[in-house]
């Protein structure tokens, strides 16, 4: 499983539900997609979409009310979803990591950054205490961190939030995983930090050969770091293509929409031109409309809507999930 750009995650047909007093809230709702080693897959959508959740069950991170009913996930080979609970933390943070979208709640205020660091370590490759916060200090200057021997020791409300980014990129990538999660890395940073932090997990992810799973709502970022694209929407994957083919020859109105809504670089806001918006919001995901689940929303609408289409092959490796494009 070390060859570059052998299938590393596939998941197919994945059913995450949260069970809740308003119905059954289909999150992730039969989900199909592949990531290979030294690829980026970003997973893009609407809030709501049900991205970080697919994150999380791919983790094995679903707390009640919520379950995976149905689907597998497989990480070389090997169903994640038929392990038990201690065969599943011997991969968590070993083999598959996940980087969090707010540091501040993924962190643990009480500790030091180079013993939460270091904790990945002694849980999975048995260092003691003491060689576990000598190395937390050499990821730290991995990862950019100044001074990494002094800030080692400081607490997480001590660190910019850029930095505090910078831990939990060093903590994903102490031992080496083969699976990176990002869910939305740099939401809460400026667009300067923004880019050094995706600069940071490309050129970590080139060097210790990984996979990544970049969840975002950012598809400005997408253009920049990622391989292939997939387009969710209410629980569902509506387009899935390489990037380039995406953002060139998008297919479904959903993804088109959402293109459209970036401004492109002869935009002047003292022009006041209005940049076109989707309009209308995700649904409820515990009551989601019959049909194709855009139709609701989509200018294209017709009678075929009515019911949902399957995955449809437009080219070699782009496929979008529309009744425009049916034979």
């Amino acid at each position: 499983m070390n060859a570059k750009f052998a299938n590393l995650l596939k998941v197919r047909n994945l059913h995450t539900h949260f069970f809740t007093k308003y119905g059954v809230a289909r999150a992730v709702d039969g989900i199909d997609f592949e990531v290979r080693l030294g690829e980026t897959l970003a997973l893009v959508g609407e809030s709501g979409s049900g991205k970080t959740v697919t994150g999380l069950s791919i983790m094995g991170l679903i707390d009640e009310p919520g379950r995976i009913v149905e689907g597998e996930v497989s990480l070389a080979g090997v169903d994640l979803l038929k392990l038990s609970d201690k065969e599943m933390d011997a991969v968590r943070g070993a083999r598959i990591a996940m980087i969090f979208q707010e540091p501040m709640t993924a962190l643990d205020p009480v500790y030091r950054v180079g013993t939460q660091i270091g904790e990945v370590l002694t849980i999975h490759k048995k260092l003691t205490r003491r060689e576990a916060f000598e190395r937390a200090a050499e990821l730290m200057d991995k990862v950019g961190i100044p001074d990494p021997e002094s800030r080692r020791r400081a607490y997480p409300h001590e660190l910019s939030g850029g930095m505090r980014q910078r831990v939990m990129i060093a903590a994903a990538l102490a031992c080496k995983p083969e699976l990176i999660i990002a869910d939305e890395p740099t939401t809460a940073l400026d667009v300067t930090i923004q880019a050094q932090i995706l600069d940071l997990i490309n050129s970590m992810k080139r060097e210790i050969g990984s996979a990544v799973l970049l969840i975002t709502h950012d598809l400005g970022v997408v253009s920049q770091v990622a391989d292939q694209v997939a387009v969710m929407y209410a629980g569902r994957i509506l387009e899935i293509a390489s990037v380039g083919k995406l953002f060139a020859t998008p297919h479904h109105p959903y993804a088109k929409g959402l293109l459209a809504c970036i401004p492109d670089v002869d935009y002047e806001m003292e022009s006041r031109r209005m940049l076109p918006a989707l309009q209308g919001s995700v649904p409820k995901l515990y009551a989601i409309p019959e049909g194709c689940r855009f139709h609701d929303r989509c200018q294209n609408v017709f009678e075929p809507c009515t019911t949902e289409p399957d995955m449809i092959q437009v080219e070699s490796d782009h496929f979008v999930r529309c009744w425009l494009y049916a034979n």
